[in-house]
């Protein structure tokens, strides 16, 4: 059984060439995201020779305002890889002036790759995922993940509709509103993610080696509400992400 993680920050974690041994030991195919472009060769560079981790050029929204002049860095690296991610928007708590800054770095982002075609991002969109929604739009000519989504079901029910994809952690399987949210998302939409270093399982960080067990909770769960949901479902969803 072939097992995935489309969001951990390989750059972020203690020993990040002992992990992505250990990733390439256990056959995890892994999107390596990235907090801004600036460090994204670095991650590029541990992935260069891996068959199974593949670097993602990111521009956190929560750095957006701090790092908003590393936009052109991004633009001319975003040839470099078909992976786009940690992006988005993120209106927790935040300063107007700081949220309307995020809006305009994403909205460059996400009409760069539309003008690319064919990449795969990763989106962040907490408390913010309709205007996320409405950046990305109906048509994008690539391949969406919302990344631990966490907003209101008119707004999943809107993603959905648009064919994006939906990455689900060990957190949301474990919390009343990850479930609600987990319930109405088709099983052809569902991804693993761990979002490791940032999540912990039983006291442990998360890294791409648990998304055996994310996975087998998340069979666990669904098979809970319908017995039609297999672990071979998941790695289906992965490799149509890919083509």
């Amino acid at each position: 059984m072939a097992y995935h993680d489309t969001h951990f920050h390989l750059d972020l974690i203690q020993s990040p060439e002992k992990v992505a041994e250990e990733i390439e030991n256990n056959r995890i195919y892994t999107i390596a995201v990235t907090n801004s472009p600036s460090v994204f060769f670095y991650t590029e560079k541990i992935a260069s020779n891996k068959k199974y981790i593949r670097a993602a050029l990111g521009l956190h929204p929560e750095l957006a305002a701090e790092r908003h002049k590393e936009v052109d860095m991004f633009l001319k690296l975003i040839s470099k890889t078909k992976y786009i991610g940690e992006i988005g928007l993120d209106n927790s708590n935040k300063a107007p002036s700081d949220y309307q800054l995020q809006k305009k770095v994403f909205s460059q982002i996400i009409n760069a790759c539309a003008d690319e075609g064919d990449k795969i991002l990763t989106i962040h969109s907490r408390k913010a995922s309709k205007d996320v929604i409405d950046i990305v739009g109906a048509k994008f000519p690539g391949k969406i993940i919302l990344h631990w989504f966490s907003d209101n079901l008119k707004e999943l029910e809107r993603a959905i509709d648009f064919g994006y994809y939906f990455s689900i952690n060990y957190n949301m399987i474990h919390s009343s509103n990850g479930r609600r949210i987990i319930d109405r998302i088709p099983i052809d939409r569902l991804l693993i993610e761990t979002d490791g270093p940032f999540t912990k399982i039983n006291g442990q960080l998360s890294t791409p080696i648990s998304a055996s067990l994310i996975t087998e909770e998340l069979v666990k769960y669904k098979n809970f509400r319908s017995e039609e949901f297999e672990k071979e479902n998941l790695h289906e969803n992965f490799i149509r992400l890919l083509k």
